[in-house]
């Protein structure tokens, strides 16, 4: 009687989620006044569009040292507010380098030209029909944004995202395109034994078709930008830009970069064993922070 019971639980749950998943939500963003939202997931695995409240006012002038990344994005982003024919977007490397800052900063340049952002995680991309649904006809250009994009070795959620992004879905909507971040730019986990399995025929290598179904993935991107970690003068570069932003905004004038403050700087980056933007960023914070404590 109890397995019966929780089979015809089961069975009710799975209905719900599939009414939740296709029933519109109860609120959407307007976007003449909203320039930015997350999907935020249901109970039952549907959701809604909610207006992103805290936006991050970072612009490109801040991202120091990616100027070929930039460029690249910046020139696809403008092709694709203007109507024109634009890729998908995968942002891959050291994590701190500016990835999701980039797509932030894209859209405080563009949102006057009618570009506009949604957040969402990979535990969405089932729902992703639905989400392009409920923007398709809105005069607006949107960016699907999924930050840190990675999946598991046993995590198949990725052949959704696969097949959206060659398939039907966003080849019929002309305003919405996916940029996404990761970590590393094959985003399914690759071993050795995967490459054993490869073959050699006719004068041919062959990989074998785990390869093929891992890297596949990535491969659906149609432009592919790479973030390295930052030298050291660059880093430091970095760390005056940010010094000198952040003191500005609490009434500080032409902060220096002093032998204290550098020798600080240095240390902080080998604490967190990464030498990138976000680092610098931390950095400058905490040192005008001390300095302004200190002269209250």
């Amino acid at each position: 009687m109890s397995d019966s019971m929780d089979r015809l639980i089961e069975l009710g749950l799975t209905v719900l989620r599939r009414l939740d998943a296709v029933l519109p939500g109860s609120t959407t963003p307007d976007w003449a006044h909203v320039r930015a939202a997350v999907w935020q997931i249901g109970a039952l695995g549907g959701g809604e569009l909610a207006a992103h409240a805290d936006l991050d006012p970072i612009v490109l002038d801040d991202l120091l040292f990616i100027d070929r990344q930039r460029a690249r994005i910046e020139a696809n982003t403008v092709q694709f507010v203007r109507g024109f024919p634009a890729n998908n977007v995968l942002l891959w490397g050291a994590r701190g380098t500016g990835k999701s800052s980039l797509i932030h900063a894209l859209l405080n340049r563009y949102a006057d030209d009618g570009l506009r952002l949604i957040e969402m995680d990979k535990r969405a991309l089932g729902v992703l029909p639905r989400i392009v649904a409920l923007v398709r006809d809105a005069p607006y250009r949107f960016i699907l944004v999924c930050d840190d994009l990675s999946f598991a070795e046993d995590d198949a959620s990725y052949k959704e995202l696969k097949s959206v992004l060659e398939g039907s879905v966003f080849r019929a909507s002309a305003n919405v395109l996916i940029y996404a971040t990761s970590n590393r730019r094959h985003l399914i986990p690759e071993h050795m034994a995967d490459n054993l399995a490869a073959r050699y025929e006719g004068g041919e290598l062959h990989e074998s078709e785990a390869v093929e179904e891992k890297i596949s993935l990535s491969d659906r991107f149609g432009i592919w930008l790479s973030f390295q970690p930052f030298k050291q003068d660059d880093y430091l570069a970095v760390v005056v830009h940010w010094l000198q932003r952040i003191g500005a905004q609490h009434g500080l004038s032409d902060v220096q970069l002093t032998a204290d403050a550098r020798r600080e700087a240095l240390q902080w980056a080998l604490a967190r064993g990464a030498r990138n933007g976000r680092t610098a960023q931390y950095f400058a914070r905490d040192w005008i922070g001390r300095t302004l404590t200190s002269s209250a």
